[in-house]
């Protein structure tokens, strides 16, 4: 009874602990996109609208990705952390197109 509970007690931990990982991760990248934009796109806080980190079923470091909505602009920009830490555009939709750079 003792080691059922224990196999439990750890089998919910490790879920948690992955859950978070993957959440802290989706939030730093969704800081970093963020912080990108403003700093070297120059790109003002307050025109944009909306982001959502995600996992996409791309590989390598495009498995997490984040999505951007800019005010005044009816495309979604999607964005991935590259090999050296920088912050790449991976691509963007409009018009119902999807657009890969």
């Amino acid at each position: 009874m003792k080691k059922s509970r224990f196999a439990l007690f750890f089998i919910l931990s490790c879920v948690v602990v992955l859950f978070g990982y993957f959440h802290f991760l989706k939030m730093n990248l969704d800081n970093r996109v963020v912080e990108h934009l403003i700093t070297e796109q120059h790109i003002p806080k307050d025109t944009i609208i909306s982001t959502e980190p995600f996992i996409s079923n791309l590989e390598g470091n495009k498995h997490l990705m984040v999505s951007v909505k800019l005010k005044n602009d009816d495309r979604t920009y999607f964005y991935y952390k590259g090999k050296e830490n920088n912050i790449i555009l991976e691509s963007y939709t409009g018009n119902g197109t999807e657009y890969v750079q």
